[in-house]
Order: C-alpha cells, then structure tokens, then sequence
C-alpha cells in the first residue's frame, strides 16, 4: 500500500504540473527553469515511457528551440493568449463546455458537476485559477487533490475504491474531451510548446487510466 501511496503523490504533481501551465502564462523565472538540468531529468523520466515518448520529445524540441528565439518569454505568453484566451474560432478555449454537448460556453453543466464533486469531497482548488470550474486547469488541480486525498485511506478495499473514482474522473470529465482539445491545440498552435504539453497531458491521462484498471 506504501509504494501506491508513493505513485500517487508523482501521479498528483504531474497532474499539478500540467495545471500550473495551462492555468497561466509562464514568468521568465519559470521559463528559466525548464533550462534547468532538474526539469529536463524530469522530462528525460517521462520519456523513458513509450507511451509518453512522442509527446515528451516535442516538448524538449520546443523548449531547445525556445533558447534561440528571440523574447521567448513575451513570445510564448502571446502563444498562450492567442491559443487560450481569444474567440472559439480563433482559439482552443481550454473548457469541457467547448467540446462536450451543443451550446458552448453557454452551457454551465460541466462546470456544475464539477463543482458538485468538489462539494462532495471537500476540496478546494487553488484559489488564483479564477475560472469556471470546468477549465482544464481546474479539473486537473482537483484530480491531484483527489489523488492525495485518497492517500490518507488505510483501508485497501477503500483505497482500491478511490482509485476507481480517479478512474471514472479521468473518463468521464477528462477524456470525454481532452482530445479534441488537443486536436484543437495541434492545429493552432504553430510554435508548438502548448500543443506538446496538452498531447503529453492526453497521453498521460490515457496511461494513467491503463494504470488504475491495472493493466
């Protein structure tokens, strides 16, 4: 039980990771560090999974290619606002809304059942992700909470319960949409550092689902 509870605090700060960056545009301090020897042995870890290896190598190409481009930084914070923050036509608006069912934005069920499984479970998420609740950062900041939630269960019929919800979360509120999101992100995003980061997350989403039906 001590080695799964291990798994799930990396499972839960990937998760966190990945939120982090679709949450915000990243500072030049943050970009500085994924220059770093910790971030790219990081990068380096995921990779090391097949599954993961595609999308892992195109992050690390668009991060090497960002140490050549001129104002990176001010650059890859317009990529982000020009992906995330304009029309639908224009951008890959980062909302289960957007990709699930017919009215868009206008549509707040997704937001509301989210908002309900926080309810249920007493968790709150970063207080900063200023968004409806059914934005991709936010449903992946509860996740990990979820994760570490589950963490403190000692019983493992209760344990291998909770991995179950994990399971039916990522299906049914992740899945359901992140790869049309992802397609989305593929087309527009013509730098490419944001399309590689949403791939890896869909990939990893799928792996992670691999991992909790124990395959």
């Amino acid at each position: 039980m001590q080695e799964i509870k291990a798994f799930n605090e990396k499972r839960a700060e990937i998760y966190w990771w990945l939120s982090s960056l679709l949450a915000r545009e990243l500072t030049q301090e943050g970009l500085e560090q994924y220059h770093s020897a910790e971030i790219r042995s990081f990068l380096s870890g995921l990779g090391e999974n097949e599954s993961l290896k595609p999308a892992v190598t195109k992050v690390v190409d668009t991060l090497n290619r960002l140490l050549d481009r001129d104002d990176a930084q001010l650059e890859l914070a317009a990529d982000f606002c020009d992906l995330f923050l304009k029309s639908d036509k224009d951008s890959a608006l980062p909302y289960a809304s957007m990709y699930i069912g017919k009215s868009g934005l206008l549509d707040d069920k997704p937001a509301r059942e989210i908002e309900a499984l926080m309810q249920t479970r007493g968790i709150t998420v970063d207080k900063n992700l200023n968004e409806p609740a059914d934005h991709i950062a936010i449903e992946l900041d509860f996740l990990g909470n979820l994760i570490i939630l589950s963490n403190k269960l000692d019983n493992e019929s209760e344990l291998n319960s909770a991995l179950e919800e994990q399971e039916h979360f990522i299906q049914q509120h992740l899945l359901s949409w992140a790869p049309q999101f992802s397609a989305k992100c593929q087309k527009l995003d013509k730098f490419g550092f944001y399309a590689a980061i949403v791939q890896l997350l869909v990939s990893f989403l799928e792996l992670d689902c691999r991992y909790l039906n124990g395959e």
